[in-house]
């Protein structure tokens, strides 16, 4: 059985209608899927979210930054707030800001605890997958850290979790609360921060202490398809992921590295990405699924479609239903055409890559010898 957990009151986590994180994906995303009928068929249930609570965020963030949240949801002055990371830009405060996240937040630990019980197989969480945060702020559009969160609730069940994060941003947030753990395998596949936000993510951040060799980064290069992407996952990936051999996985499946994405400069399809997610399965374990990033509704609408649609063992027909086709303007499941890559824009991405690996090799594969 596969669970999909959700709330209309996801929407109501909104930066406001210029912030490139438009919540309608999410709403996008569900009505999609119930066009499809996939969410009351045989192996398939949808599930209420429900929020966090206080106790459970403080395993994630300090007191001082939760009481900063909530205080800013409500209009109250907090002082210094920008060391708290909100102000213009990227955290604008916005009213129900703490309800909105401990909605989202709750939900991955349910999706956690759900798998963690044998009650589902997989459980996803569409509004989760928020990696930026840190335990005394907020970053990149993330309050509170879901995928620390559910990864701490699945440790009380299991010895070990692998998190695998596809997202075209680093998973900084979700590295730094595990960086001196081996009980947790982070990777993450991203555009390498000597471009993008935020800014890190190198091959050399290996982990330290007892968690050397167990923080994984493959970053790649501007202009990077879905050869690219592939390649590193499978090469670069998979057998950290099979050494490791953890009894869970937890999956962010952040799809802004798709190319009609705005923020980003990858080429992936939604073919390429839904590969590797594929592959994810495919390892055989229990899996937490998490969203994350994508800035264009109707790229992420059928992408998490397509994902789910891979967890819960179903297939859609590539023609939209007709409803949400004439509601959205959007006629296909699947992408029919890519992204234009350039000769020497593939041979840059691909040695770049190259490069990546063979440091990789160089400097984590002895630490697990």
């Amino acid at each position: 059985m596969a669970a999909f957990i959700y709330s209309d009151i996801f929407t109501n986590y909104d930066f406001g209608p210029a912030h490139p994180l438009r919540p309608e994906r999410l709403k996008m995303t569900y009505e999609l899927l119930q066009a499809y009928g996939a969410l009351d068929s045989t192996g398939s249930r949808l599930v209420p979210a429900e929020p966090a609570d206080e106790q459970d965020i403080l395993l994630v963030h300090d007191k001082d930054y939760i009481e900063a949240v909530r205080k800013l949801s409500c209009g109250e002055q907090v002082q210094d707030y920008y060391r708290y990371g909100f102000g213009p830009g990227d955290n604008p405060p916005f009213a129900g800001m703490y309800e909105a996240s401990l909605l989202y937040t709750g939900a991955s630990q349910q999706a956690a605890r759900m798998v963690a019980s044998g009650e589902e197989r997989a459980a996803f969480n569409i509004s989760g997958g928020l990696h930026h945060a840190m335990r005394d702020r907020a970053s990149g559009f993330c309050v509170f850290n879901d995928p620390v969160l559910a990864i701490e609730r699945l440790l009380e069940t299991y010895e070990k979790v692998a998190y695998v994060d596809i997202d075209a941003h680093h998973g900084d947030g979700v590295q730094e609360a595990f960086y001196t753990t081996s009980r947790v395998l982070t990777i993450s596949i991203h555009e390498s921060g000597r471009w993008i936000f935020p800014g890190s993510g190198f091959v050399r951040e290996l982990g330290e202490g007892e968690g050397t060799g167990y923080n994984i980064n493959l970053p790649v290069a501007p202009g990077s398809g879905d050869a690219v992407l592939l390649r590193v996952f499978r090469e670069g990936s998979m057998p950290f992921i099979r050494a490791f051999d953890a009894p869970v996985v937890v999956a962010q499946l952040g799809i802004d590295g798709h190319f009609r994405d705005p923020p980003t400069h990858l080429n992936y399809t939604i073919d390429g990405w839904l590969e590797v997610v594929r592959e994810v399965l495919n390892f055989g374990r229990p899996v937490v699924a998490l969203g994350g990033g994508g800035y264009d509704p109707t790229v992420v609408c059928r992408a998490w479609t397509l994902a789910y649609g891979a967890i819960a063992g179903k297939e859609f027909p590539d023609e939209i239903p007709d409803g949400f086709a004439r509601k959205y303007g959007i006629q296909t499941l699947r992408d029919h055409h890519g992204p234009r890559i350039s000769s020497s824009e593939e041979a840059k991405s691909s040695e770049f890559a190259t490069r990546a690996l063979e440091d990789l090799k160089r400097l984590v594969f002895p630490a697990w010898t």
